[in-house]
């Protein structure tokens, strides 16, 4: 196991708007099963999002950065023999497969590589699996989107085709609000620094929000754990997230869910490694929202590892390092030891930040776990729009579930205009 190198591509550790990303836990996973691990950097430059974010380069043999010549980056990371590589984030997958397919290690290769990254390719590759899928358009066009918007009535959803995080992702109701979330889209860049041309517009989607986050090997998937989310229509925006929950493995159509995300799986080539599948139970039942062929974000697997004793995190380690212990667990369930859930508060009011009224009684909540303040006092306090403008991010934990629950509704019953003391307002 010693000799057991692994490639780990864009582990970013941090965002710039002080979220801690899944990335800083995978690189110590795979040392503690024994391996050691080759950071590559897709781009000299670190994409907008990540530009303050420094790796742990202590966790890496070495750091490789891809300056566009893919023989000369490939070459250096065969003369570790890798046995497996792994995207760190969203912004990583392309690469990911690229590296994998060139290595010939275990992988989902490039053929569908951009069924993977692009959400409107993405979303007709799973309809064309037969799979129920949104109705949507991909264009660049206000006309051709008003027109469409026109004609299939209600809310839609527009947001970019590649990024992450919530950005940009707009709820309109009438095809004026479209065409200008297209050219607020349009007119910058996305989270990872590339230009947003064109948007893709989707049919709203009516029912609960559900997380499935999974580890495949050969084309056999496991389920890690399930999120069940919380949202809100706050600050102009309509199902802004807000809070997460773990749930068990088997509930009320749980089943169903999961038969659905594993042939999403099926459709989009995941075979190998990590992936993050978000849907909606519609009264139709289980639709795609998006799939990450990679670990999930927001630090799910940390959380899940605390609640359940493993993670995603273990699961890749087994399918990257120990196959036949993937293969021989592979049909259990999980089960929760520790219910847990994040939450994030929503600011309504923008300006100088002075205080945080009432945190205290947060922190001095039963199942109070961790807190992270992302906008400190003195600072300049965003009304919360995304995942990018949460001021706080606190987190539950409990063997009761009604006890978080509880926790959870008494943090939001505390949040709200009157949480933030400024010293101005805008």
């Amino acid at each position: 196991m010693d000799d057991d190198f692994v490639v780990l591509v864009d582990t970013y550790e941090t965002a710039d708007h002080g979220v801690p990303q899944t990335a800083r836990h995978i690189a110590p996973a795979f040392i503690a099963a024994g391996a050691r691990c080759v950071r590559v950097q897709s781009a000299p430059d670190a994409p907008g999002v990540y530009r303050s974010s420094s790796p742990t380069l202590e966790n890496y043999v070495e750091n490789v950065v891809h300056d566009g010549d893919l023989e000369k980056t490939v070459e250096v990371l065969r003369q570790y023999d890798p046995v497996a590589v792994v995207a760190g984030g969203e912004y990583g997958v392309a690469f990911t497969d690229v590296l994998a397919e060139a290595l010939g290690v275990p992988g989902n290769g490039t053929a569908l590589s951009l069924a993977r990254r692009d959400k409107a390719t993405m979303v007709e590759t799973v309809r064309a699996a037969g799979l129920k899928a949104a109705k949507q358009i991909r264009t660049g066009d206000p006309e051709e989107l008003a027109r469409w918007h026109r004609e299939l009535g209600g809310r839609i959803v527009v947001k970019p085709v590649r990024s992450a995080g919530g950005d940009g992702v707009s709820f309109c109701d009438t095809p004026e609000q479209s065409v200008a979330a297209l050219t607020a889209i349009t007119s910058r860049q996305n989270l990872f620094s590339e230009d947003n041309d064109v948007v893709v517009a989707q049919e709203y989607l009516i029912g609960a929000e559900f997380i499935i986050n999974t580890v495949s090997l050969d084309g056999r998937h496991h389920v890690c754990d399930i999120w069940k989310s919380q949202r809100f229509s706050v600050n102009g925006i309509t199902d802004l997230s807000g809070a997460c929950y773990l749930v068990p493995r088997r509930g009320p159509r749980h089943d169903a869910l999961v038969e659905y995300a594993f042939a999403v799986l099926d459709a989009v080539g995941i075979r190998h490694g990590a992936a993050h599948v978000e849907l909606k139970l519609t009264p139709q039942g289980p639709c795609l929202i998006e799939v990450g062929a990679r670990l999930s974000g927001g630090d799910l697997p940390h959380y899940a590892r605390l609640a359940i004793g493993e993670s995603q995190f273990d699961w890749l380690v087994d399918a990257c390092l120990r196959p036949d212990r993937f293969t021989a667990r592979a049909d259990e369930d999980y089960e929760i030891q520790r219910y847990y859930s994040w939450a994030a508060l929503i600011s309504p009011v923008e300006g100088t930040l002075k205080s945080y009224r009432a945190i205290e009684q947060i922190k001095a909540l039963e199942s109070f776990h961790e807190m992270w303040e992302l906008t400190k006092p003195g600072q300049h306090l965003r009304r919360t729009v995304d995942d990018t403008t949460y001021p706080i991010i606190v987190t539950f934990m409990h063997e009761v579930d009604e006890i978080v629950m509880r926790d959870l509704g008494t943090t939001r019953y505390l949040d709200g205009a009157g949480f933030y003391e400024l010293t101005d307002s805008v």
